[in-house]
């Protein structure tokens, strides 16, 4: 049996204090430390051997990466580091905390702004400081791609197109994979592997931490789906 192996990373400083986070590059929290650590021994408790890594170009994604395939003694393996996999671009919102937002703009155009499929939070301006544009480790992405704000449709928009040219390729050529990504980046990867609709996936929550294992046949024909 095949198995895909999908992982939210450990929880970072911003997850802990209630922060929209996005592309802010956060560090993990101690708790999220203790979960990639965890993550990493019970995949060993079960055997699990990987040959190929993918990752997001964030701190908490990649820190949690490190854990877990330290654990695993298998730190020798490839590592994929794109931003096509990072978290979505959550615009103004980055750095403002959920509760606040929430009583200042109230449950309607919060939970829009957070789980609608379609809908994007306010954008950021190039000149605001938290404009990835001036980010060196993006600096050989085209500008126009820079996101100032993302829906969960554009994020999906970039993170399947990344699916079908480089990781599905190499899982139909029999390698084992493990993707250590973002809440949403995650979502709009489960939406597109088990056919979520827009509306459904809004309600698809992914915890920290927790390796989520896919268990298939031949070209990706899903069989089993659990969490270790």
């Amino acid at each position: 049996m095949k198995k895909l192996v999908l992982i939210r990373h450990g929880e970072s400083i911003w997850n802990k204090k209630n922060i929209f986070t996005g592309w802010k590059d956060i560090k993990l929290s101690k708790k999220g430390i203790l979960e990639a650590e965890n993550a990493g021994k019970i995949l060993k408790i079960n055997k699990f051997k990987f040959d190929i890594t993918y990752t997001s170009l964030l701190n908490r994604a990649i820190h949690t990466t490190w854990i877990i395939l330290y654990k695993l003694n298998l730190v020798w393996i490839k590592i994929y580091k794109t931003w096509k996999l990072n978290e979505r671009h959550y615009g103004k919102l980055q750095g403002l905390n959920k509760t606040k937002v929430l009583n200042k703009y109230g449950k309607n155009k919060f939970k829009k702004w957070r789980r609608s499929f379609l809908i994007s939070p306010p954008k950021i301006n190039k000149k605001d400081i938290n404009y990835p544009g001036n980010d060196e480790k993006y600096k050989n992405i085209d500008k126009k791609k820079i996101p100032l704000s993302e829906s969960l449709l554009d994020t999906y928009n970039r993170v399947i197109p990344y699916w079908k040219n480089k990781i599905y390729k190499n899982i139909i050529k029999g390698k084992s994979i493990l993707i250590i990504a973002h809440g949403n980046s995650l979502r709009a990867l489960i939406k597109y592997i088990e056919n979520i609709s827009d509306s459904n996936i809004s309600k698809l929550e992914i915890p920290t931490g927790k390796p989520l294992i896919y268990e298939y046949k031949n070209k990706f024909k899903i069989i089993n789906k659990y969490y270790l």
